[in-house]
């Protein structure tokens, strides 16, 4: 059994989702933008802490509920394992045509590599 500081760090609270279309809208606009076949990760620099993520799984990438919520719920859990090492960037990440085919170790491997590029300070500067 994990200690209860470890549970609350893999937690994704309110303070870390990106919540209305007014903050969706400013990545929208000038976003820095990286990505791979499965997801594409966009990310602007914010004024707060910590980042923030946002998930737009749209039904045009993944027909069924089931594949939009299975992607949904890897990019939750690799940004919860990661958001400790990222900067305070608010995150949109978007799906890719043919991302439910994409078996679930290689869509970690692709925000892993976003997460490293994201951490890039010149990435961040925007």
């Amino acid at each position: 059994m994990r200690p209860i500081d470890s549970l609350s760090r893999l937690r994704f609270s309110r303070a870390q989702r990106l919540c209305n279309a007014t903050q969706f809208k400013r990545v929208f606009a000038h976003p820095m933008r990286t990505g791979k076949a499965g997801f594409i990760v966009l990310c602007r620099a914010n004024d707060l802490t910590e980042a923030r993520l946002g998930l737009a799984i749209s039904k045009k990438c993944a027909r069924r509920a089931v594949d939009r919520n299975r992607l949904k719920r890897i990019a939750r859990e690799s940004f919860r394992i990661h958001c400790q090492s990222i900067p305070p960037v608010d995150i949109v990440i978007l799906c890719v045509h043919g991302a439910p085919k994409i078996p679930n170790t290689q869509l970690f491997s692709y925000l892993e590599r976003a997460w490293v590029i994201i951490r890039n300070p010149s990435c961040v500067a925007s």
